[in-house]
């Protein structure tokens, strides 16, 4: 059954479809006959349904099963003899859709808005686009990502914090985070800092973006369509907290406010046209309602050692904590007395194997910045080395990088454990690193 909701304070038009989670695309549950999908907290001595899709008739959506199997086999023929790594990260998806909803403190009453961008963000992303788009770059994926459909339908990135593009800089990243800061402050009720903001990203014809709710410290965010070239439009569909899927289309210059650490999104239509341009900007609640800004406290509440948006008792309450010292936490400004350090630019970079933008972090005088630790105590080194970039790892060696960091600030996993879970033990980068004197030590259990 389909209907139309109207929610004229909520968004210009919404088309809700009476459908839930593992219909469109799998969301809590895999549909493939060719892995046993089990979201990592369930019980291995349990039975579990692994197909959704089951007995169900084609429905109104079109085969969904078909389709999905399409896309899974896609990723798996990509990458060959590493087809696992499709099948973990889906896996890794799945779960993390599982975890997070039902451990996030939520501030808003539907976890989703569509509204105009404010006009000062609008000039500032149109202006840059303008300017630099026949400049953009292909992004790298690491290897299986599942997330986006790169190897049918690739991505490029614009990026806002390319000092060799017109405009570009670490001038423009914050001039966008802080147009955008007011908007997301007023809707939340909570003061918010930055946590992440790549840059354009521009999706072509065929494109797929999974359902996923985005990894911690991505929490109060917001998509803002730059520009688009398309035949149709490009629904970003949405479950709410209701337990319905609903489709929110946008033209450039809207703006969709979402909960990004509980809310599941994803575009699972693909795009048709010659492409879509979008930028995500993310913030991290501090802890403190903008009524009490008086204290500026950190993100924790009372004693507490989580987060303020992670409940106590959660799930991820219990992830979290066996991930992070008390060091971490001081580390990470969630406490009064420190200030938090978001993920950098130079971690995407290195995550993609963008070589270019690193040697231009290091020529601003920012070296610091290639071995920074963002929320979850990893740096740029640890991102490079799941991407398996060797010349990145040259580069950040040679700018002072320790080969044997750990992440999760000293309870995680080495650069060199990294490669081979995320490569396996054969991949170049493992010999380069054991050369330098590389050791593999996994996270503390």
């Amino acid at each position: 059954m389909v209907f139309l909701l109207f929610f004229a304070s909520l968004i210009d038009f919404v088309a809700s479809q009476n459908y839930g989670v593992d219909i469109s695309f799998p969301v809590h549950h895999g549909i493939s006959t060719n892995y046993a999908w089990l979201p990592h907290n369930t019980d291995p001595n349990q039975s579990y349904e692994t197909d959704e899709y089951k007995d169900m008739p084609v429905q109104i959506l079109g085969n969904r099963k078909d389709f999905y199997e399409n896309f899974i086999n896609g990723c798996r023929e990509r990458y060959g003899k590493k087809e696992h790594a499709c099948d973990e990260t889906e896996r890794d998806r799945m779960a993390m859709s599982v975890r997070q909803p039902q451990s996030m403190q939520n501030y808003t009453e539907t976890g989703f808005k569509k509204i105009r961008a404010p006009e000062s963000l609008r000039k500032l992303l149109t202006n840059y686009w303008e300017k630099n788009k026949d400049a953009r770059k292909e992004e790298k994926w690491s290897t299986g990502n599942t997330y986006v459909n790169h190897w049918a339908a690739p991505t490029y990135m614009v990026n806002v914090e390319d000092s060799s593009l017109d405009g570009g800089g670490i001038h423009l990243k914050h001039q966008i985070w802080e147009a955008t800061r007011p908007t997301i402050e007023k809707w939340t009720g909570m003061e918010q800092r930055p946590s992440s903001l790549y840059g354009i990203r521009i999706y072509t014809d065929g494109a797929v973006l999974a359902p996923h709710v985005d990894r911690i410290p991505l929490i109060s965010s917001a998509i803002v369509n730059v520009a688009q070239d398309v035949d149709e439009d490009w629904p970003l569909e949405v479950f709410g907290r209701d337990g319905m899927a609903y489709n929110v289309t946008m033209k450039p210059g809207d703006m969709v406010l979402y909960e990004s650490h509980s809310l599941i999104h994803g575009r699972v239509f693909p795009l048709r046209g010659r492409y879509y341009a979008n930028i995500f900007i993310h913030f991290e609640p501090t802890g403190e309602a903008l009524s009490q800004r008086k204290t500026k406290a950190g993100g924790t509440r009372g004693g507490s050692r989580l987060p303020s948006y992670i409940l106590e008792g959660s799930p991820e309450s219990a992830k979290w904590l066996r991930e992070h010292t008390d060091q971490d936490i001081m580390q990470r400004g969630d406490s009064p007395a420190a200030a938090a350090v978001p993920a950098s630019d130079a971690h995407h970079a290195a995550a993609v194997g963008d070589y270019e933008a690193l040697v231009d972090v290091a020529k601003d005088g920012e070296r610091g910045v290639l071995t920074a630790k963002d929320s979850n105590g990893w740096e740029p080194i640890h991102e490079a080395a799941r991407g398996g970039h060797k010349y990145v790892i040259e580069l950040l060696v040679a700018h002072g990088a320790n080969i044997n960091e750990r992440t999760h600030f000293g309870s995680g996993g080495t650069p060199l454990h990294w490669v081979k879970k995320a490569h396996g033990a054969n991949h170049p980068l493992v010999e380069y690193l054991a050369s330098l004197g590389a050791v593999d030590i996994g996270p503390d259990l």
